[in-house]
């Protein structure tokens, strides 16, 4: 319970942060959402946890970390931790204005791909309501954490927000469940 409230803080202070930056929900580097289909990437890109929300210029590469949690699912060339909302039914995504300021999607403008332990026939893509695509592995949309800074960070990790849980996720598609 401590921890969650922490986490609800941190994740209240970091949105209230991200809102007085003065960015706006249109972004100059946004690009169309790429129909569904394999498309080759040379250089993988992702959204961090303290970018704006729109689509990457390439495909993201979803990979495996290892860490306190086991082998879990990262994403980008930092290998930033990625995580699942327990909101989120099927497919689509729940998280939107204020939590997906705190919660940023992991977006790409291309099909994404898979290293280490991840396997791209378990990875897929969604339309959100703002018209970026969105990264989906198991069908679970993926997040960032807007407070992880470096590979290391899996903060987000149990904490209760915006009216559910939020988890790691295994190679498997399992979430890390360890309360």
């Amino acid at each position: 319970m401590r921890k969650s409230i922490l986490w609800l803080a941190t994740a209240a202070t970091t949105v209230a942060l991200l809102a007085g930056c003065g960015s706006s929900k249109s972004s100059t580097s946004a690009s169309a959402p790429a129909a569904t289909g394999a498309t080759t990437s040379t250089s993988p890109s992702t959204s961090t946890a303290a970018s704006s929300t729109t689509a990457s210029a390439s495909a993201v590469v979803i990979t495996t970390k290892h860490g306190k949690y086991g082998t879990i699912l990262a994403a980008g060339p930092k290998k930033m931790t990625v995580y699942m909302f327990e909101a989120d039914k099927g497919s689509s995504s729940s998280c939107t204005g204020p939590c997906a300021k705190a919660w940023p999607p992991v977006t790409s403008s291309a099909s994404a791909s898979a290293t280490g332990a991840a396997a791209t026939a378990d990875l897929g893509r969604i339309t959100r309501t703002d018209g970026t695509t969105q990264v989906t592995y198991k069908g679970h949309p993926l997040y960032f954490f807007a407070s992880d800074k470096d590979e290391g960070d899996a903060y987000g990790q149990g904490v209760k927000a915006f009216g559910a849980d939020w988890y790691v996720l295994k190679p498997t598609g399992e979430k890390v469940d360890e309360s």
